[in-house]
């Protein structure tokens, strides 16, 4: 009975974990995680590669259905990719050199500022002309918003300060360990002024490529505990196939009010674990 009732609590995790991961370009492990290190004593390393397989199911859930609704921005999430691809290399190198402390407080506080600067502009600061650097790379897009029911044009700006936060973004994640979808959205959102739901959805794409990469490196290493993640991937495809569902009639202003909150817990998260909580 206890054997059904933790398969159960898998399957209910990995379902919020695929729903919240879709909706918001977070990936789930923020939710998976403490779930199984807290309430099932799974060792943070085990804990650590099964949210990786979580952030590969939910993009995998989500990513065809973004791209058939036409809302993912397939050219800004590949040319941003190489950055974060880079960043995360050169912060697995920095482990053991650079103080994790230090980082978690700055990376945390970024988080937080980013929190705050959303909290107080809850609309999507669209603008309809690229930068010549956009326009060159043709980062600018448009898809249809049923929830406004209307065509939404964007243009993309400021693409190198965009690529530096994904930068920074990829070294967080290859030296902390830690997903960086809040990152990656952040970049996109707040920076170059794509709208939310194509930040999110572009963020869903480039965390499962980061993911799949790290995911060998588990898998050889034996810290893939199948009897943990196939319940909760399976709970996560379904509920990142549910979150695909229901994004495109949220509206901005309401996809904003979600995301706000697990922004600030993500950021707390990581300023607590700067004081060694």
């Amino acid at each position: 009975m206890t054997l059904i009732i933790s398969i159960i609590a898998m399957l209910a995790v990995g379902l919020l974990a695929g729903f919240l991961g879709s909706l918001l370009g977070i990936g789930g492990g923020i939710i998976v995680t403490p779930f199984i290190t807290i309430f099932l004593g799974v060792d943070i390393k085990y804990a650590i590669a099964a949210s990786i397989i979580v952030v590969i199911a939910t993009s995998t859930g989500s990513t065809i259905n973004y791209l058939k609704k036409n809302i993912l921005n397939l050219r800004v999430a590949m040319f941003l990719e190489i950055f974060t691809t880079i960043g995360a290399l050169i912060g697995a190198l920095l482990v053991g050199i650079v103080s994790p402390q230090l980082l978690y407080a700055i990376f945390g506080c970024f988080l937080l500022f980013s929190a705050f600067n959303m909290i107080r502009n809850l609309k999507d600061n669209l603008i309809k002309k690229s930068s010549p650097l956009a326009l060159k790379l043709k980062l600018n897009g448009s898809y249809y918003d049923k929830s406004l029911n209307k065509q939404i044009d964007y243009g993309v700006e400021k693409v190198p300060l965009g690529s530096a936060v994904m930068f920074i973004a990829g070294i967080a994640s290859g030296l902390l360990g830690i997903g960086s979808g809040p990152f990656k959205v952040i970049a996109m959102d707040t920076v170059m002024k794509l709208p939310l739901k194509v930040s999110t959805s572009t963020s869903n794409l480039m965390m499962g490529v980061t993911a799949a990469a790290s995911a060998v490196v588990y898998f050889f290493n034996g810290q893939i505990q199948c009897d943990i993640v196939v319940p909760i991937v399976l709970g996560v495809v379904g509920g990142s196939i549910i979150g695909t569902k229901v994004m495109p009639h949220i509206k901005p202003k309401v996809l904003r009010i979600i995301f706000i909150p697990v922004l600030v817990l993500f950021s707390v998260s990581m300023i607590v674990k700067a004081f060694g909580a």
